[in-house]
């Protein structure tokens, strides 16, 4: 666990320990509401860290790098883009993944196109967007999220 994390658990056992000594029932309905929150999201987590193990083992860092690494550019940029639009799951998933392929040699901008993309943009759930909106909409607002992508992720560039 990192020192950050550390701090965080730190900061939230001190504030459930103030919080229960004020209102222990509450305190109580929080624990099960972060219970159940963190049940949700368990299996997602394992099937993520699963996923990073794979990335690490069985897909060699030269080859994150020739396809998201800085020396291919816009490909690098489109394919980090293009690979967090057909991702599916909660943000937070996203961070391990893209911190395992930073590790690897991907190129920040790729890494921050694929995690704006995977916010962003749905190719996956599409269908259901078109459903409810229409097609032009769902094109339209996915399309200009997949540019918007690509865009902060050059701008972390710039900056980063």
């Amino acid at each position: 666990m990192t020192n950050v994390g550390l701090t965080y658990l730190l900061l939230i056992v001190i504030t459930y320990g103030v919080l229960f000594r004020i209102s222990p029932g509450r305190t109580r309905q929080s624990l099960a509401v972060a219970g159940q929150s963190l049940g949700r999201l368990f299996p997602l987590l394992i099937a993520v860290f699963a996923l990073i193990g794979l990335f690490q083992v069985y897909l060699p860092p030269e080859a994150i790098q020739q396809r998201l690494g800085a020396a291919s550019g816009w490909s690098a940029l489109v394919s980090g883009g293009l690979l967090g639009a057909v991702a599916i799951g909660p943000p937070v998933a996203a961070f391990p993944l893209a911190g395992s392929l930073l590790a690897a040699g991907a190129w920040p901008p790729a890494i921050a196109a694929f995690i704006v993309s995977w916010v962003s943009v749905g190719v996956i759930s599409l269908p259901v967007e078109a459903e409810v909106f229409g097609l032009r909409f769902a094109l339209a607002r996915n399309g200009i999220a997949f540019l918007a992508a690509l865009l902060i992720g050059l701008l972390v560039g710039v900056v980063a």
